[in-house]
C-alpha cells in the first residue's frame, strides 16, 4: 500500500488543513506512516508566523534531499503559509529543486488533483494563487484529534496587526455559510464527537462579510446549541475589539458552550497597543474582562502576550504585568517579539535589546505560573462539569474539566457507563499540580 507522511507546522488552522490533506490522500489509496524513508508522498504544511519558523522548516525540507536520493519515486509537496508568501515559492524551487509540487494557502484543496496529474506526467508544479477565490466545501477530512473536531467558520483576516503576516498569506476574511457550518456540526455530533472547536483568525467577526445582517457569531452559536446531542462547543480565536455583550450573554446562557475564553491582549500598554494596531485600549479590554467575570463567574480566561515589541519601555512592560495581575489568567502564552519580514513592525527602528526581552518574558511567565497555582488552589471544594475519557478497574481515571477549566484530573468513583460522557465533579484536593476529584452523583 502507498504511504504518506504530513509534517504540520503552526496553528490549529494548519492542523485542520492537514486533516483535509490527509483525507485527500486517503481517498487516493494512501495510508499514513511515521517513517519518512518509506513514504511515497511527503507533505510539508508550513507556517511563517516568525522568520525563525521559516528557517526551521527550510532545514527540515533540506533533510529530505538524501532521503529522496535513496527513494527517487518519493513525491514531495510543500503547501501553506510559507509557500504563499510573496516570491517564496520561487525561492523554494530554487533552493530545493527536489520539491515536486508547491501550492499556497488558497488552493490546498487542489492537492489531490495536482498529485494525480503529477503521477501521470511527472512534471513539477508551482501553483500559488495570488488571492483567495472563495470557499471550497465538501472536502474529504481525516480527523485526528480524538473526540474533538475542528470546524472552520471563516478564513482569512482583516485586522492587519503590525506584527502579523497572516492577512498577507491567508487573504481577506471570508465567512462560511451558516447552513454549511450547521450541517457539518450536525454530522460530527451524530458521528460521536464530543467537542466541536470552531476556527477562525477572528471568530468574533464571523458574518461581517455576509449580506444578512442577522448572521453573526453570537447567532451562529445560538443555532449550534439547538443541535441535539451531548457535546460542547469551543472556539479559537477571539479578538477583544469584536467581543460584544451579546456574545458574552450567549456564552453565559448556553450550557453547550465551553466557558473557556482565549482573549489575546498582546500588551497592557495603550501606546504599544496603538503601534500594534490592535484597535482597542487597555481600558476597553479590562471592561470586557469585567463583563465576562460578572456574567460568567466560572470563565477560564487565557491570553497571548508579546514582550519587547519595538519601543516598549519599562513602564509599558509594567502596564502589562499589572494587567496580568488584574485579570488573573488561568494560563497564558508569552513570546519575545521577533522581526517578521513583510510586516509593518519589521521596519520599526526602535527595536528592544534581546537580553531585555528575555528578562521580561521570564518575568511574565513567572507571574503567570504563580497566579495559575493560586487559581487552582481556589478551585478545591468547587463543582465543575468534566468529560470522562477513561477509567481503570478500581473506579479511578482521567477526566477533563470542561466548564471553563480545561485541565486534566484524576477522578474517583467512576463507573464504566460514565466513559465518553459529561459528569459533575467536585475538586477535593490539589497538590503538586495534580487534582483529585470525585463524581457528584
Amino acid at each position: 500500500m502507498k504511504k504518506y507522511i504530513i509534517k504540520t507546522y503552526g496553528c490549529q488552522m494548519n492542523i485542520h488543513d492537514s486533516e483535509k490533506i490527509a483525507g485527500m490522500l486517503e481517498t487516493l489509496g494512501y495510508s499514513e506512516t511515521s517513517d519518512p524513508k518509506i513514504a511515497d508522498v511527503v507533505v510539508f504544511n508550513t507556517c511563517c508566523i516568525r522568520d525563525g519558523v521559516e528557517q526551521k522548516i527550510s532545514a527540515h525540507i533540506g533533510a529530505f534531499k538524501n532521503i529522496k536520493k535513496n527513494k527517487p519515486s518519493q513525491i514531495i509537496i510543500v503547501c501553506g503559509c510559507f509557500s504563499q508568501e510573496k516570491d517564496k515559492a520561487k525561492l523554494l524551487k530554487s533552493k530545493f529543486p527536489f520539491i515536486d509540487i508547491i501550492v499556497g494557502t488558497h488552493n490546498i484543496h487542489e492537492i489531490k488533483n495536482m498529485l494525480v496529474k503529477y503521477l501521470e506526467d511527472k512534471k513539477k508544479t508551482i501553483d500559488v494563487w495570488e488571492s483567495e477565490k472563495g470557499i471550497f466545501e465538501n472536502l474529504d477530512i481525516l480527523r485526528t484529534s480524538g473526540k474533538n473536531a475542528w470546524v472552520n467558520i471563516s478564513y482569512g483576516c482583516n485586522n492587519f496587526c503590525s506584527y502579523c503576516i497572516v492577512p498577507y498569506v491567508r487573504g481577506r476574511e471570508r465567512s462560511r455559510s451558516i447552513d454549511d457550518i450547521i450541517k457539518e456540526v450536525e454530522n460530527l455530533v451524530r458521528s460521536g464527537y464530543k467537542f466541536i472547536t470552531l476556527l477562525g483568525q477572528n471568530v468574533n467577526s464571523y458574518g461581517n462579510d455576509l449580506s444578512d445582517e442577522n448572521i453573526n457569531f453570537a447567532n451562529l452559536l445560538k443555532e449550534l446549541c439547538k443541535i441535539e446531542g451531548e457535546f460542547r462547543i469551543k472556539f479559537l480565536t477571539s479578538h477583544p475589539k469584536d467581543l460584544t455583550s451579546e456574545l458574552i450573554d450567549v456564552i453565559a446562557n448556553n450550557e453547550k458552550i465551553s466557558k473557556a475564553i482565549h482573549l489575546p491582549v498582546q500588551s497592557g500598554s495603550n501606546e504599544i497597543l496603538r503601534v500594534m494596531n490592535r484597535k482597542y485600549t487597555r481600558e476597553k479590554y479590562m471592561a470586557v474582562i469585567d463583563e465576562i467575570k460578572t456574567k460568567i463567574p466560572t470563565a477560564a480566561l487565557t491570553t497571548d502576550i508579546i514582550v519587547g515589541f519595538p519601543g516598549e519601555t519599562e513602564e509599558d512592560f509594567q502596564d502589562t504585568l499589572d494587567l496580568v495581575k488584574y485579570v488573573k489568567y488561568e494560563s497564558l502564552f508569552a513570546f519575545m517579539y521577533s522581526i517578521r519580514t513583510g510586516t509593518v513592525a519589521a521596519s520599526m527602528t526602535n527595536q528592544v535589546d534581546e537580553n531585555i526581552k528575555n528578562v521580561r518574558v521570564n518575568e511574565v511567565l513567572k507571574l503567570a505560573k504563580k497566579i495559575s497555582k493560586e487559581n487552582h488552589k481556589n478551585m478545591v471544594g468547587s463543582i465543575f462539569e468534566a468529560f470522562v475519557e477513561d477509567i481503570s478497574s478500581d473506579g479511578k481515571g482521567k477526566a477533563i474539566l470542561d466548564s471553563g477549566k480545561n485541565i486534566e484530573l484524576n477522578a474517583v468513583n467512576l463507573t464504566s457507563d460514565m466513559i465518553n460522557t459529561f459528569v459533575k465533579v467536585k475538586i477535593v484536593s490539589f497538590n503538586n499540580n495534580k487534582f483529585i476529584g470525585e463524581v457528584v452523583l
